[in-house]
């Protein structure tokens, strides 16, 4: 199994290691780091939360940082530009953007579960550029032209 190694943030001391929840999780819970205090989200708010850590990847993956269901689902958290991309080569702290589309001010506390993120290979390829491509039964056809059902 390979390893994907994560370093303390200043001032994080005790934060559990991000963690799948369960034997079967896809995804590994990323907790809010907020040392100063709560963080109250009100309608339409976009805010970039630390979650503690950095990371060095294994060669070849990325981490793809996504809502957690319950959290988009029932309290209107969503994350603006999902999934996020954490690259092998980034050495920063993790940050998760958050934009609450909920009715009622909700508050986000240190160590709340905020995001999950899935260890993910990525393939790279050779980049052509050329002067037609192949045709194809869809061709140029865009959003909505293969019907909803």
């Amino acid at each position: 199994m390979a390893e994907v190694k994560f370093k303390r943030a200043p001032g994080n001391t005790e934060l559990p290691l991000p963690n799948y929840a369960t034997a079967g999780a896809a995804g590994m819970d990323l907790r809010a780091f907020l040392p100063d205090g709560p963080m109250t989200f009100l309608q339409g708010q976009v805010s970039l939360l630390s979650v503690g850590f950095s990371v060095e990847l294994p060669r070849g993956t990325e981490m793809q940082i996504r809502p957690r269901s319950g959290l988009a689902l029932k309290h209107g958290f969503l994350i603006p530009n999902a999934p996020g991309t954490v690259d092998e080569d980034y050495r920063g702290i993790i940050m998760v953007g958050l934009y609450y589309i909920g009715d009622a001010p909700f508050v986000i506390r240190h160590g709340d579960r905020i995001a999950q993120a899935v260890i993910a290979d990525v393939r790279r390829y050779a980049l052509v550029e050329v002067d037609e491509l192949s045709d194809s039964t869809r061709g140029a056809s865009g959003f909505g032209s293969t019907g909803l059902k």
